[in-house]
């Protein structure tokens, strides 16, 4: 089983990398998965149904969210009619959508995807560490494959996630910060692990928005509007396999045995 995770998707550049890489990514290393996080995709803040629909025609099978999925208000309304897009599981329960989804990877293999966010320095939702082990009990005994994106702001609570779910999923990764960290392993019991997978955009402004207005707001403090920066565009991703002949964790689950991580630039 080999399973992509797309690292946030910002504005129409980050739409358009994935767009002309993802169909060959996929061919040429043997892809059965597809996942990415979108809540970033309409000009850099929240996602709408027709950007939705577009990324999920695009071999995305699950799209994953965070503290920017309700920027568009016309999602809440869509959110509940389209599983594959996912909020944090521990938003309030009364919130459009759901923060876990189950499928069936091309392989065959029956997956689930888990979707958090993190409390520190963010909305004090629930308690993602509480959260995931509800939803994790919810989870069937015939799903094989499970993937957690936390979404987060600070790497000790995505790291403590990491060693609190390994050995229980196959793998754990971080979003948000919009800046890849070089920390990707497998953890002992059999888990992946990534503190934060970086963009997919332009990385030529500030966590892909223009450098101008960002650093006009730091040196004034006024408000802004920002706009998605343009230049150097890249799809950061990582790539989760469990071999060619997988071993299970202790909850039954397939054990990854490594986690890449891929950058790709625009042509």
């Amino acid at each position: 089983m080999r399973a992509l995770f797309i690292g946030d998707i910002v504005g129409s550049p980050g739409r358009r990398i994935v767009e002309e890489r993802l169909r060959d990514l996929v061919q040429q290393r043997q892809i059965d998965l597809v996942i990415a996080n979108g809540e970033n995709s309409a000009s850099g803040f929240g996602i709408t149904p027709r950007i939705a629909e577009e990324l999920l025609d695009l071999g995305i099978e699950v799209l994953t969210g965070g503290n920017h999925s309700w920027d568009r208000k016309e999602i809440m309304e869509y959110m509940p009619h389209q599983p594959r897009l996912l909020r944090p599981a521990n938003f309030a329960d009364n919130t459009p959508g759901s923060g876990l989804y189950f499928g069936t990877a091309k392989s065959g293999v029956k997956f689930a995807v888990l979707n958090l966010q993190g409390r520190v320095f963010l909305a004090s939702n629930d308690d993602p560490f509480k959260k995931a082990d509800a939803e994790l009990a919810k989870i069937p005994p015939d799903i094989d494959f499970v993937l957690v994106d936390i979404h987060a702001e600070t790497t000790s609570e995505k790291i403590a996630l990491g060693w609190y779910l390994d050995g229980r999923v196959t793998a754990v990764v971080g979003t948000h910060t919009h800046v890849t960290t070089a920390d990707e392993h497998v953890l002992p019991n059999g888990t992946a692990y990534i503190t934060d997978v970086g963009m997919s955009g332009p990385h030529d402004g500030v966590i892909g928005m223009d450098r101008e207005g960002i650093i006009k707001k730091f040196l004034d403090g006024l408000p802004a509007r920002f706009e998605v920066a343009t230049g150097d565009v890249q799809m950061n991703a990582v790539l989760i396999d469990t071999g060619d002949d997988p071993s299970r964790n202790q909850a039954g689950r397939l054990r990854a045995r490594s986690i890449e991580r891929l950058r790709l630039r625009a042509d």
